[in-house]
């Protein structure tokens, strides 16, 4: 199947559609603070999950991966990145080993891995699993956790780790993560108990204040933290032309009227590579490991990852100028692209150019109101020559052919919220 620019421009009879369905539960301006101030619940369950079992499974994973795997021990996850021949992203997700020879993916990347299988020679199998993922996230998750489970298995956690603990009677893990930039854990189990888990956690996170995360606000989350998100801040890259076969196999899983990607802003890429991204423009450099060349990619970002090009950046757009943008709608004449609040909710990569004195300097995405900032930010890649924080840049709001209008925005690091995931656990559970 063959997608263009255009295409992705279209989305399906002109649309694309929320990634995650979920309503409003209180207010988002009250739900945003949650994580900052109490703690949320927020269910990623919609994620895929494979599970890759045999002799050859870690082997499978290492030719397509592009994390060192020469520490890997049970129980750990690791943020698992697979990037086609040239090094740019196809998918990217968690990946948790249960065993020697037993590990689960979290995300697209069971599919390439899937495909890979099929079509290699290795002593594995994969099956298609359905877990629940509920996060609980924020200063007070760990009270919350601790009122429902054996707290010692929970406050020994380390980071990127998985512990097995009991909720509601039944036996589930507790990864703990931070995607919201908070102390958070991730749980994890079988589908057909997630409604009493889930009911359990809110009940134990009543008194500590929990907040349902609603879909308005779950990308504020990763904007803030800086957690750059498939077909959101790039596009897999799964529409070159030696990519067919795969983009066949992966279409099979998806809904008939949808596609892998949709795009919208003013950058006005001609290709779908140009919405491609590799994991050292999206701030991932840590994960890529360069001690082996064996996996797909592996020469391309060994290069990159000496000399980046692009880095992540965070922008802080000016005030007045997104003010204006809002006004347009209440003046009479042609008014701008409306700008949602607290962001896009139709699933869009929403790619603008970023400029300096008129000449293209990054692309940024994830645009995104922040209550807890008052502030307008987005996620950027940004030339390294212009990447110093503090620098001005010029964002042009509007679709190609549209009114646009150039907003003042400064360089920022990313994440732009305090990063606190790998906090004392102890100390969380202080008074």
């Amino acid at each position: 199947m063959s997608i263009t620019v255009q295409d992705m421009r279209k989305g399906p009879e002109g649309y694309a559609w929320s990634r995650f369905g979920l309503p409003e539960y209180t207010d988002w301006m009250d739900e945003s603070l949650s994580w900052k101030q109490t703690c949320y619940i927020g269910d990623w369950s919609f994620l895929w999950q494979h599970r890759f079992t045999g002799p050859d499974a870690l082997q499978l994973i290492s030719d397509y991966t592009v994390n060192n795997f020469e520490t890997f021990e049970i129980g750990q996850s690791k943020h698992a990145i697979h990037t086609n021949k040239d090094g740019k992203v196809i998918h990217e997700g968690v990946l948790t080993k249960f065993g020697e020879e037993d590990y689960m993916v979290h995300g697209r990347g069971g599919y390439w891995l899937s495909f890979n299988l099929d079509r290699g020679n290795y002593n594995a199998k994969v099956s298609q699993e359905d877990w629940f993922m509920f996060q609980v996230s924020g200063p007070n998750a760990i009270k919350v956790l601790q009122a429902l489970t054996d707290s010692e298995k929970l406050l020994e956690a380390k980071y990127m780790h998985a512990v097995p603990v009991t909720i509601a009677g039944h036996d589930v893990y507790a990864l703990r993560q931070g995607m919201s930039g908070e102390v958070g854990f991730e749980l994890q189990g079988p589908k057909e108990f997630s409604e009493e888990v889930y009911q359990a956690v809110l009940d134990a996170g009543k008194p500590h204040g929990i907040r349902k995360m609603g879909g308005r606000i779950a990308m504020i989350n990763h904007l803030e933290a800086s957690y750059p998100t498939i077909a959101t801040d790039y596009i897999p890259a799964i529409f070159d032309a030696d990519m067919a076969d795969y983009m066949d196999f992966f279409l099979s899983s998806m809904p008939s009227f949808a596609q892998p990607a949709y795009i919208a802003g003013s950058f006005d890429g001609q290709e779908p590579s140009d919405y491609y991204r590799s994991p050292i423009e999206l701030g991932w450099a840590k994960v890529v490991t360069t001690q082996r060349r064996g996996y797909l990619g592996a020469d391309a970002l060994a290069a990159e990852k000496a000399r980046p090009h692009r880095v992540l950046r965070t922008l802080v757009w000016h005030a007045d100028d997104v003010a204006d943008i809002q006004n347009s709608l209440l003046r009479e004449g042609e008014h701008y692209d409306f700008m949602e609040m607290p962001r896009d909710q139709r699933g869009y990569m929403w790619a603008d150019r970023v400029e300096i004195n008129g000449q293209l300097v990054g692309t940024t995405t994830s645009r995104g109101y922040s209550y807890f900032f008052r502030k307008m930010l987005s996620l950027a890649t940004v030339d390294v020559d212009h990447a110093e924080i503090g620098t001005e840049v010029t964002v042009v709001w509007g679709a190609p052919g549209h009114r646009q209008k150039s907003v003042r925005a400064m360089v920022q690091s990313a994440p732009y919220k305090q990063d606190r995931s790998r906090g004392d656990l102890h100390q969380s559970t202080a008074p």
